[in-house]
């Protein structure tokens, strides 16, 4: 089924002359920005340099940390009357990335979502249980209105009471879900305590945190779904940036709307399809926050043209990241942003680290934190309010409950050379 036949089939001449002639405007609508201003000149390349696709080579990487910088609206392309919606991600330190979507914007976003799920044959006769969460976070505005506009009946669950999560799908017989495959699978056990079959239940859509081909086989044997992977990053919209057709053999990227391209996280040099390396997205029609060869930090390689669905481009399913962040619960967390916000408490001491491990499939962080010499009396009631104010700060920064272990100072190990912060215990599913 197609939503878009003639975008989502477009001939290879076609689609790289569109592809051109959005990458130009896209330019024209980042010069609007100082950033970008900034970097081109530094760079010494003007929009009437790229006559050829192969030319984007010449223009500089935007990094997240650029967008953080830019807090709140410094890197908007239109006055702040035009933003009719606006989300946040998480940044490497206190501030988050500020995402503007114009009207236009919205559309376009929901004009992706459509395409996929009408691509693995969702609509208007389906009921969607949208179980991820709602705010800010882009997952469930996302797909909520893409789901809409193909005429199905949706359910906003969002997060949490999986029991009543459970109910509604029996209760309104739910054909097709989103939510975290971690969630998903926390979702059967709990069904399968219930004595719950969910035999409505026939497509799960998953995403917003890696998982593995085994991980797929087992939310289809305990959940009776079809299980497709989502991948998107806010920074592009959200969700939507690619999709699995139903071969799920790799993810197709909407080519009329990003350019991709995988590079050696190390070098910057461009690799050949096929090649592992970082995947790097320049949007074509983004209207309030145009963004230049952006550097994800996700990691995967083109695949071979020629899918039987008659669709183009993929990229492997994402296999990790180039650099440290972990995404918890769909969550994107930076090791940075933890460091950020103990080093400014004066309870705290000189060391931390980062435990992930993941419980009844469901992940969960603990975080051991050495206690300051000067900041703590011996008393019980000083050791309880440090733990609390100290899990306090780190939920307000991250939009995560952790769990903090106080303990001594000194206790923690030393390192000679890079501190080793981070034990992630989950291992693959």
């Amino acid at each position: 089924m197609f939503w878009n036949r003639e975008m989502e089939t477009i001939r290879s001449s076609e689609l790289a002359d569109l592809q051109l002639k959005r990458l130009k405007w896209s330019l024209a609508q980042a010069q609007k920005v100082g950033l970008y201003q900034r970097k081109l000149k530094e760079a010494g390349v003007s929009p009437d340099d790229i006559q050829t696709l192969d030319d984007v080579e010449k223009l500089p990487f935007t990094y997240k940390k650029e967008l953080q910088a830019g807090y709140p609206f410094g890197l908007f392309a239109v006055p702040l009357k035009e933003i009719v919606r606006i989300h946040t991600t998480s940044g490497t330190t206190g501030k988050p990335t500020v995402v503007g979507y114009t009207r236009q914007d919205l559309d376009n976003w929901s004009e992706l979502i459509a395409r996929n799920m009408t691509m693995i044959g969702l609509g208007e006769d389906d009921v969607f249980q949208n179980a991820v969460n709602y705010g800010l976070f882009t997952g469930g505005l996302g797909f909520h209105y893409g789901a809409e506009k193909i005429g199905m009946t949706v359910i906003p669950s969002a997060t949490g009471n999986t029991r009543r999560q459970i109910e509604m799908i029996e209760d309104f017989g739910v054909t097709a879900i989103h939510c975290t495959p971690s969630y998903a699978l926390h979702l059967a056990e709990v069904a399968e305590s219930m004595g719950k079959t969910l035999d409505t239940l026939k497509t799960g859509i998953f995403g917003a945190e890696p998982w593995s081909e085994s991980m797929r086989n087992e939310l289809e044997r305990r959940l009776g779904v079809k299980a497709y992977d989502s991948y998107g990053l806010s920074e592009m919209y959200g969700p939507g940036v690619a999709f699995e057709c139903p071969e799920r053999d790799g993810l197709h990227i909407w080519h009329d709307c990003y350019l991709v391209e995988i590079i050696d996280p190390k070098t910057g040099e461009r690799l050949a399809p096929g090649e592992r390396g970082e995947l790097v997205i320049t949007p074509l029609v983004k209207d309030a926050l145009p963004l230049v060869r952006y550097r994800t930090g996700d990691v995967t390689r083109l695949m071979d043209d020629g899918c039987a669905c008659g669709r183009g481009q993929k990229i492997e399913r994402i296999t990790g990241r180039s650099d440290d962040m972990l995404v918890i619960r769909g969550i994107n967390v930076f090791p940075s942003q933890i460091e950020h916000v103990l080093r400014a408490l004066p309870e705290v001491g000189e060391q931390f680290i980062v435990y992930i491990d993941r419980v009844k499939h469901l992940d969960e962080m603990t975080i051991e934190v050495e206690m300051s010499r000067t900041g703590f009396s011996g008393e019980l009631q000083d050791l309880a309010r440090m733990q609390k104010k100290i899990s306090g700060e780190l939920h307000n920064t991250l939009g995560l409950r952790t769990a903090v272990k106080l303990v001594e100072p000194g206790a923690l190990p030393r390192f000679e050379g890079k501190a080793k912060r981070v034990i992630d215990r989950r291992g693959a599913i």
